[in-house]
């Protein structure tokens, strides 16, 4: 059939069928109709057939319950992608946003990833709303999920929240016992009346089998499909050396004698940057950064390209990484390791008392790291503390601290927005079972090279900005005005205002933030200015960055786990090897992947970040449902009409569910101001208030926590 859809009469017989269809005047018509008025011969219906179906996938006719085709188009059909948020409620995105809600009863039984045809329409609560008349497509998927068994059935609660029960029919039951973890395929899809069906296909662990939720998890989001490489990327490493060739050598810096290091976490492997600062006879620093010349490796049209391409990014769970590229690479001969000649592209920047860049420069070199350094061991140096190896370093290390204090100061008077929120850190055992929960402590040391790999990102966005070369930016737009007035309307429970909503400079926010001394509050506040703010992206256009002040920014100094990176290098080499020139042939087909491999790179990275938390939310449960009928502290990060989220000091959150805070008093939640209080007692609880809870229930598999609280401390 592939070789008749390319035939010529076939597309000539398509495009006549597209025409007919999107004609002004056409009414709805049968299979045999359309035959007849095409004097389509009977031993031709199944080809007549195909093509209508090809065009019903495209979204531009639709075979109604009537079996006449009707025109999409007239009938005010988009074909879009359903995404489940959950089985209540998801979205029809079309150009990979968020356009059509459309709730569960309206779904017509569509799952996440389905290709469906949307009809949009009135009178609904959101402003743009659709109901699903046709799935075109089903998207391809195998289930996980927890097994339990009846005497003449059984059913599977799939791990993705997203997707309902299915109904495990008898002949299919032997295979599992009660409450495995099992692999399930689709038979049946659900009808408006019946549920899904399907079968088991294997048994993936047993139900007190230890982290046999994290390996159902694991196999849910498909990560063993990219534990290996393609054969064609396995041949094509073969030729990747060990060692950096002498013949490698021609046209960079020789670098190997300066004082680089790299200080990074311990557990670290892929180690992107190195780093060098130097005090100039003027007065100037000169900071020089050198990062992984991961392109010089990865040629674009090969296996290992279209590999990265299609990844995106490495994704971080804890106890593994999921890298971009092969470890022969990321952890080998593209890794900055101490003591060892590496290939970098690197960026000297003079900078001023002020902080200030007065001069750049941006070329290729070879170095030679001096030590693997460590942000803990780099702390305890500028504290004075000592450190064995760290010794002789501690002057170069104290000049860096200088540098980056005189940055980071610059960057806030710019109007930088810093989000002094502390991320999760999980510990496991060597058994994979979760030993800790905590924050993860960022210190001096992490802060450092986070200034320098800032103006770094600035300065090489800025240069090629105006060189006008084919770029992929690290962009962060303006946040909606309705947002703001939003993020207002929480600020008045502490007795702030941010103004100028209309049109906002970053400056207002960092200001906001600088200004609170409670450390509680201003976490509190900290979230909620993140939720205002839209979330960051690449595009081949450059449009600022607003959280960080910057006209010019890009991601440039990861090449080793992201995709834009490496294709900023491709585009700087290129420019560096001819001497910026770039003709008119180049420019058009560089300029159409930026935009191709920004749009990519957004999703996957959207992508990794989704799979990443879920991972610490489980982690978050299982460690959590241990400590069943524990009293913790905790703040309210959240109101809502059905109860208060909390949020304990080891990062850990849930729902006080609002049943249990007001006891036979009926309750009133006051959207504008995020409060909810009892009509009797008028007891108020607000986002802020400090509580003591006591942990009630815990839900593995939805990876919900339930508290009540014992104390409201206000």
């Amino acid at each position: 059939m592939d070789e008749i859809k390319n035939n010529e009469i076939y597309l000539r017989r398509k495009e006549a069928l597209t025409s007919f269809f999107s004609d002004k005047e056409y009414l709805p018509l049968t299979f045999k109709q359309i035959a007849s008025v095409f004097e389509v011969p009977k031993q031709e219906y199944d080809l007549l057939k195909e093509l209508l179906e090809e065009l019903e996938l495209d979204g531009l006719i639709l075979l109604n319950d009537s079996k006449r085709y009707v025109s999409a188009k007239k009938e005010h059909l988009i074909k879009c992608v359903y995404e489940a948020k959950s089985t209540n409620f998801g979205f029809g995105i079309i150009n990979g946003r968020e356009d059509i809600y459309i709730s569960g009863r309206n779904a017509n039984t569509a799952m996440d990833n389905d290709l469906v045809l949307v009809k949009i329409i009135t009178g609904g609560y959101h402003a743009k709303e659709g109901v699903v008349v046709k799935i075109l497509k089903r998207a391809p998927r195998v289930i996980i999920g927890k097994f339990f068994r009846f005497r003449n059935f059984g059913f599977v609660e799939p791990m993705d929240k997203k997707i309902p029960e299915i109904y495990i029919p008898k002949k299919y039951c032997s295979l599992a016992e009660h409450s495995d973890y099992v692999e399930v395929e689709i038979e049946k899809h659900a009808e408006k009346n019946l549920r899904m069906e399907g079968k088991i296909l294997r048994v993936i662990g047993k139900n007190n089998t230890p982290n046999v939720e994290v390996k159902a998890l694991y196999l849910m989001k498909r990560l063993d499909e990219l534990e290996s490489f393609s054969e064609e990327v396995q041949k094509e490493l073969e030729s990747i050396p060990e060692k950096v060739k002498a013949e490698e050598l021609v046209g960079r810096k020789d670098r190997r004698d300066d004082m680089v290091v790299t200080i990074d976490s311990q557990d670290a492997m892929d180690l992107d940057d190195a780093v060098s600062v130097k005090k100039l006879e003027n007065g100037n620093y000169l900071l020089s950064v050198y990062i992984a010349d991961v392109s010089h490796y990865v040629k674009e049209n090969t296996a290992l390209d279209k590999e990265a391409i299609d990844r995106g990014t490495s994704i971080y769970i804890p106890g593994t990484v999921l890298p971009m590229l092969p470890k022969k690479l990321s952890n080998g001969i593209c890794s900055l390791n101490a003591l060892e000649d590496r290939l970098a592209l690197g960026v000297d920047m003079e900078i001023d008392s002020e902080g200030k860049v007065v001069a750049s420069d941006i070329f290729k070199a070879i170095i030679c790291v001096r030590k693997k350094m460590t942000y803990d061991k780099v702390y305890c140096v500028l504290c004075d503390e000592k450190v064995e190896g760290y010794e002789p370093f501690k002057d170069f290390l104290l000049l860096m601290k200088e540098l980056a204090q005189i940055l980071n100061q610059q960057r806030r008077e710019k109007g930088s927005i810093h989000f002094d929120l502390p991320e999760l850190k999980v510990e496991l055992n060597a058994d994979g079972s979760v030993l800790e929960i905590k924050p993860s402590e960022k210190t001096i040391a992490h802060n450092m090279i986070e200034e320098f790999m800032l103006i770094t990102n600035m300065v090489v966005a800025e240069r090629f900005f105006f060189l006008d070369v084919p770029f992929i930016y690290r962009v962060h737009e303006t946040p909606d005005e309705e947002k703001l007035r939003e993020l207002n309307e929480v600020l008045e429970n502490y007795h702030k205002r941010i103004k100028g909503v209309k049109n906002i400079h970053p400056k207002v926010l960092a200001d906001l933030l600088e200004d609170i001394q409670d450390e509680d509050e201003k976490q509190v506040i900290s979230s909620y200015v993140l939720r205002t703010l839209k979330l960051a992206r690449y595009s081949n256009k450059c449009l600022g960055h607003f959280g960080l002040a910057a006209r010019y920014y890009c991601h440039f100094t990861s090449p080793i786990r992201r995709y834009p990176d490496l294709f900023i290098h491709r585009m700087i080499s290129k420019c560096l090897e001819q001497n910026y020139g770039m003709n008119q042939e180049e420019f058009l087909k560089y300029d159409k992947e930026a935009e191709k491999y920004a749009k990519s790179s957004s999703d996957a990275e959207k992508n990794a970040t989704l799979i990443e938390r879920d991972f610490d939310d489980l982690y978050v449960a299982l460690y959590m449902s241990k400590r069943i009928d524990e009293e913790f502290h905790a703040i309210i990060t959240s109101v809502t009409s059905f109860g208060v989220f909390v949020k304990l000091d080891n990062l850990a959150e849930g729902l006080v569910p609002i049943y249990s805070i007001f006891n036979n008093e009926f309750a009133s939640f006051d959207e504008k101001r995020r409060i909810i209080f009892g009509e009797r007692s008028k007891e108020v609880f607000k986002v802020g208030d400090h509580v003591k809870v006591r942990l009630t229930k815990v839900d593995i598999r939805l990876k919900q926590i339930d508290f009540v609280i014992v104390e409201h401390k206000g």
